[in-house]
C-alpha cells in the first residue's frame, strides 16, 4: 500500500493549488491512500485569521472538512481520501482545539509543535546569537512540548519531531537526555511518529526525523507512518520508496495507516 499522511493546499496561504489537485496528484503518482492535513485554524484567538499566510481562518475550517469529505466520495473508486488535520499545539488552549476536533469525522489528527519560547520553531533569527546554553534550553522546551503533545491524546500521529533543526542542522548535535525520555513517552502513549520527507527542502537537508532519532524509536517501540508534507501537488507521495527501504534497513518491519481514528499496521 502506498501513502501521504500529510499534505497542505491553497487554504493555510502558504501552499499551492487545491485539494482536488493533491488528489489528482496521488492518483498519478500510483498512491492508493492520500491524507489531507492542512494547517488547522488559531482556534483560541477571537480573530478570525490570526496570521495570514500561516494557517486557515477559522471561518473556513468547516467548509475545509465538506471538501475533504465531498472528495472523499467523488474519488472513492480511484483513491481513498482521507479526513485529516495538521493542528497546532498550545497546552494552554488543548481543550479548546479538543472540542473543535470532536465535531467533525476525522481519519487522523497529526499534532505538531510550531511554535516555542513564543517563536516560530523555523523562524531563522531564534538562532542568532544563541549560546549553548540557549540551544540546551530551546530543544529542551521543545521536547517537553511534544511530550505534552504526546500525553493529550489528541493525536494520532505526531509531525516532525525534530523539525527544529530545520535551520539550526547543528540541533541534533545538541547533547540532552530529553530526545529519549521524549520517545519513551511516545512509546508507552502508543502515538505514531511520521517520516517527513519535506525537511530535504530546509537547510538542514534531508528527512525529518535523523536515522539516529528513528533508530531510538525503534528501540522505544514507536510507530512509523510516512507524510511528504506536500506544499505542492507534485509532493504528493514524496521520497515513498526511498523512507520505506530506509526504514526497513533500520529494523522496522511495518508502519502504520489509520482509518476513523483507528491504527492499522500495514507491512514494509
Amino acid at each position: 500500500m502506498r501513502f501521504d499522511f500529510h499534505t497542505h493546499h491553497e487554504r493555510c496561504g502558504h501552499a499551492s493549488d487545491s485539494i482536488r489537485d493533491y488528489v489528482e496528484s496521488a492518483i498519478e503518482r500510483g498512491l492508493d491512500l492520500i491524507g489531507i492535513s492542512d494547517h488547522s485554524p488559531f482556534f483560541a484567538s477571537e480573530v478570525d485569521q490570526l496570521m495570514p499566510g500561516i494557517a486557515m481562518a477559522k471561518s473556513e475550517f468547516e467548509y475545509y472538512v465538506a471538501e475533504v469529505l465531498r472528495l472523499k466520495e467523488e474519488y472513492r473508486n480511484k483513491i481513498e481520501v482521507l479526513l485529516g488535520v495538521e493542528s497546532d499545539f498550545f497546552p494552554e488552549h488543548a481543550d479548546v482545539y479538543r472540542r473543535m476536533y470532536e465535531q467533525y469525522p476525522f481519519d487522523y489528527i497529526i499534532g505538531s509543535v510550531h511554535w516555542c519560547e513564543g517563536t516560530n520553531i523555523f523562524d531563522k533569527k531564534r538562532w542568532i546569537g544563541a549560546d549553548e546554553t540557549a540551544r540546551i534550553r530551546s530543544k529542551e522546551s521543545y521536547y517537553e512540548l511534544i511530550r505534552q503533545s504526546a500525553r493529550s491524546g489528541m493525536f494520532q500521529i505526531l509531525g516532525h519531531i525534530d523539525a527544529m533543526r530545520a535551520y539550526c542542522p547543528e540541533f541534533s548535535g545538541i547533547s540532552t537526555p530529553a530526545v529519549d525520555e521524549t520517545l519513551k513517552v511516545i512509546g508507552e502513549c502508543d502515538a505514531v511518529i511520521e517520516v517527513n520527507t519535506s525537511a530535504k527542502l530546509k537547510d538542514c537537508g534531508n528527512w525529518y526525523p535523523t536515522d539516529e532519532l528513528l533508530e531510538r524509536a525503534l528501540y522505544y517501540g514507536v510507530s512509523l507512518t510516512l507524510g511528504s508534507d506536500a506544499h505542492v501537488p507534485d509532493r504528493a507521495g514524496d521520497d515513498f520508496d526511498e523512507v520505506r527501504q530506509r526504514i526497513k534497513d533500520i529494523g522496522f518491519k511495518e508502519w502504520a495507516i489509520f482509518r476513523q481514528k483507528q491504527r492499522f499496521m500495514v507491512p514494509l
